[in-house]
């Protein structure tokens, strides 16, 4: 196996995550289909494999999935119960490389280059790495290994769940990836090539660089360089978080702006969460909303100063849609902060270190409880509102969802 450099790179990837972790909190959950989303207006976050043979799928509506799969488990998601298992993952993840780049809360690529003498030759070491995990985690993941970066992420899902793909003849497996499997290849690519006859990478060498360029556009050229097995991209350890951020699709449309308010606070409060545990601090806040008819709006504000503190990120989005003027009714609502900085940068509180101090310590303190007992063990009253309002106020329980990084 020899990619760019002599790379040997894995892709990790743990099977239904987000299902697994239900099933790993309630045993008697065993063998029964999960599926884990937000109300009937949300979308499935993740489905055991047991709810797959119903043909449910992540993304798919919650409506349709409770129509293929009416016996199901349906329960709402837990992020910060999937981000704590997450961070054991990567700590697992990273003593077999210094080279660890995570992608999302479950799945990760590792560079594995000079580690054979440590873990042995690529099966091996894919081997131990899901030894590993099982061991810390008591969860299952899938992993491949291939010279290079994109073919890594296609073996990890040839033989889930719980599988490991080792790419030891980087042609002859190539010739058995179809477009679908791609990354990037979505479904309108797939039916312009397909008009073409074409549906294998490796048949998209016939028809050269330019002519594919002028089909796809610039993804083109990159799918010609993928068709020969040539991808540049490795493993990047860090990646800058540019942005947190957190969303509600409601259950019932609402324009009831005290409602809407509540639902504010309690996204603050996670988006605070998020940015006291990855050491950051922000001073632009934006305030999301998507109308009924799924117009989206957009408000941003940039404080005085960064902040990771709920009351600060919520008195600004709440300004923002005291100030927005069309009156709903909303589907979605959501809260992000960027122009992020870390948490011992910038510009101190010069007139109000002591209130700081104190904001810090009630933070802290509330990280504590919550990593211990789940968030649902400390909310502001304002929040509880929203999820015990009347019947008239159309209280919503729906999917909340952390956007991408």
């Amino acid at each position: 196996m020899q990619g760019v450099g002599g790379q040997v790179l894995a892709h990790v990837d743990m099977d239904a995550f987000y299902a697994a972790v239900e099933r790993l909190d309630r045993p008697q959950l065993a063998g029964q289909p999960i599926i884990v989303g937000g109300g009937k207006r949300g979308v499935v976050s993740a489905a055991s494999y047991e709810a797959r043979r119903f043909g449910v799928r992540s993304a798919m509506p919650m409506y349709e999935a409770r129509a293929r799969c009416p016996q199901g488990v349906f329960l709402p998601p837990r992020m910060e119960r999937y981000q704590q298992i997450s961070r054991r993952v990567m700590e697992v993840l990273a003593g077999f490389s210094p080279l660890l780049e995570p992608v999302s809360v479950d799945e990760a690529f590792l560079d594995l280059g000079g580690t054979e003498r440590l873990w042995g030759p690529p099966a091996q070491a894919g081997r131990a790495i899901k030894q590993a995990v099982g061991d810390v985690t008591g969860l299952t993941c899938s992993v491949g290994i291939a010279p290079v970066r994109f073919l890594a992420k296609i073996a990890s899902d040839r033989d889930k769940p719980d599988g490991l793909t080792v790419v030891a003849d980087m042609e002859a497996f190539l010739a058995t990836v179809s477009l679908g499997e791609v990354p990037g290849v979505g479904a309108k690519a797939r039916q312009r090539l397909g008009e073409m006859g074409l549906t294998r990478l490796v048949e998209l060498r016939a028809l050269g660089p330019e002519r594919l360029e002028r089909v796809l556009g610039v993804f083109g050229q990159r799918l010609w360089e993928l068709a020969w097995g040539r991808d540049p991209s490795g493993v990047t350890p860090t990646r800058e978080v540019k942005s947190v951020s957190n969303e509600l699709t409601l259950e019932v449309d609402t324009g009831d702006r005290e409602l809407l308010g509540a639902h504010l606070l309690g996204l603050s409060q996670k988006v605070a969460r998020r940015l006291r545990r990855k050491g950051l601090r922000g001073r632009t806040v934006t305030l999301k909303l998507k109308h009924r008819d799924h117009r989206l709006a957009t408000r941003s504000a940039t404080q005085a100063r960064p902040t990771d503190a709920a009351e600060e990120i919520f008195a600004a989005a709440r300004e923002l849609l005291n100030a927005y003027a069309t009156p709903g009714p909303f589907r979605l609502i959501g809260v992000g902060v960027t122009g992020l900085l870390a948490a011992d940068e910038g510009q101190g509180d010069l007139f109000g270190a002591e209130a700081s101090g104190r904001r810090q310590a009630l933070g802290r303190a509330e990280d504590a409880i919550v990593a211990r007992f789940g968030e649902a063990a400390i909310t502001r009253a304002g929040h509880m509102s929203a999820s015990q309002a009347p019947l008239d106020r159309a209280a919503s329980k729906g999917h909340n969802k952390d956007k991408p990084e």
